[in-house]
């Protein structure tokens, strides 16, 4: 069987998993909750069921509702060494992901996508899109009132189709795979709980990225600040001389960040400061801050400015400022110097399904850039989505083919 024989039973799953609701809550999983909303273990409760059908081993959920599998080695490929490949299940909180309505776009031509929000895909607005316009490719969209869902059940998908293949070609020779599906990880949590007591692998693979071709070894160093001022109330009448504003401080501070280095100016190996959240009243004021930088100097130098910033802020209208710093993860660029073996035989699996790899730096971050800092390193590779965290979502059939023929290609000896 060839990978291309596939592609229908892709599309099924990748329709199939988008439709079942798995936002998570950022709010909870920074209160400790793993996972941070119940219906994540939903399409969870799907994929156990799925991997026992294809023969995986030692299947299992755990309390905190990572899905784990085993594919044994093939006779004779006992002592190849073993990684594991993950992808995860939760999408992201900003845009609904409840009652996804995906369209399929057949032998799309450039046309113009409708959606019924409103919005366009547009080949002139996207060169990505127009890339697969002349290539013809099968484009998957929501209809507009939710985000899709590709990040990331497009890898989910292509993982799952990928253990497919080797269910029904039991003759493909290949050492020990070992599967993790994670919750959680859009907010920047989905590595807390991961069973290592279950992992045994010594590196892995993520299937988190992009555009085909992607290979992503390097990523955002991440910080979330907290800048909490502290005002003084009184009667609005009689404030003259009394009142401390801490929304008007919040306010100021915000305004005073750098505006050249903010997410929407920034591209490439640029840094940036992303005001999330500012809430508040006149006594008390909250702004959440993240941080992100490749260089860890850099960073160091942005966590000084927003001290500086913060406490000149306070200082000047006569108030009181606290500013926590929080490491979210970290460039996960370092983790592969003693593990080149890891990156060389992605590529030979890349070009193998006829994919160029480009490698691209991840302007945020994964799952494997938290399981790299925890000593074993993580690359990742392309789905075949784009538009993520947006009601403009959309995926290439096509391109999660080729990815996941390159997973075929990881595993198959």
């Amino acid at each position: 069987m060839k990978t291309n024989e596939l592609t229908s039973p892709l599309l099924e799953r990748f329709l199939r998993y988008v439709q079942v609701w798995t936002t998570s809550d950022s709010n909870s999983a920074d209160s400790g909750n793993q996972p941070s909303t119940k219906n994540q273990f939903d399409l969870a409760h799907i994929l156990e069921a799925e991997l026992k059908t294809l023969g995986l081993q030692d299947v299992q959920i755990t309390d905190h509702c990572y899905v784990y599998g085993r594919l044994p080695a093939s006779k004779g490929c006992e002592k190849i060494e073993p990684f594991c490949l993950l992808a995860h299940i939760d999408t992201v909180e900003e845009v609904s992901g409840e009652n996804v309505k995906p369209q399929v776009h057949k032998n799309y031509a450039g046309e113009d996508i409708i959606l019924k929000s409103g919005d366009i895909l547009s080949v002139q607005k996207d060169l990505a899109l127009a890339e697969s316009a002349k290539n013809h490719e099968t484009i998957i969209t929501s209809d507009g009132t939710t985000l899709l869902g590709a990040d990331d059940k497009a890898g989910v998908a292509e993982i799952m189709t990928a253990l497919e293949y080797f269910a029904k070609n039991p003759e493909a020779q290949h050492g020990e795979i070992e599967v993790c599906f994670s919750p959680d990880e859009e907010t920047g949590h989905g590595m807390d709980n991961v069973p290592l007591n279950l992992i045994k692998s010594k590196y892995a693979y993520t299937v988190d990225g992009g555009h085909i071709g992607e290979l992503e070894t390097e990523c955002f160093n991440a910080f979330k600040s907290e800048v909490t001022f502290t005002g003084v109330s009184v009667h609005t009448g009689s404030a003259r001389g009394i009142l401390v504003n801490a929304i008007t401080m919040a306010s100021n501070f915000v305004t005073n960040l750098p505006r050249h280095e903010s997410p929407e100016t920034t591209s490439g190996y640029e840094g940036f400061y992303a005001p999330m959240t500012i809430e508040g009243s006149i006594e008390s004021a909250k702004v959440v801050i993240f941080l992100r930088d490749f260089d860890s100097v850099n960073m160091e130098n942005r966590k000084a400015l927003v001290d500086t910033l913060a406490n000149a802020t306070a200082a000047s209208f006569g108030g009181k400022v606290e500013v926590k710093h929080t490491q979210q993860y970290l460039n996960m660029k370092n983790g592969f110097k003693n593990r080149a073996d890891v990156i060389e035989n992605l590529v030979a699996a890349y070009k193998k399904a006829g994919v160029e790899p480009c490698f691209t730096p991840i302007r945020g971050g994964t799952d494997g850039s938290r399981l790299t800092e925890m000593g074993i390193p993580c690359p990742n590779i392309f789905t075949g989505g784009h538009n993520y965290h947006s009601r403009t979502e959309w995926a290439s059939l096509e391109q999660m083919g080729k990815a996941m023929a390159v997973l075929v290609n990881l595993i198959e000896k």
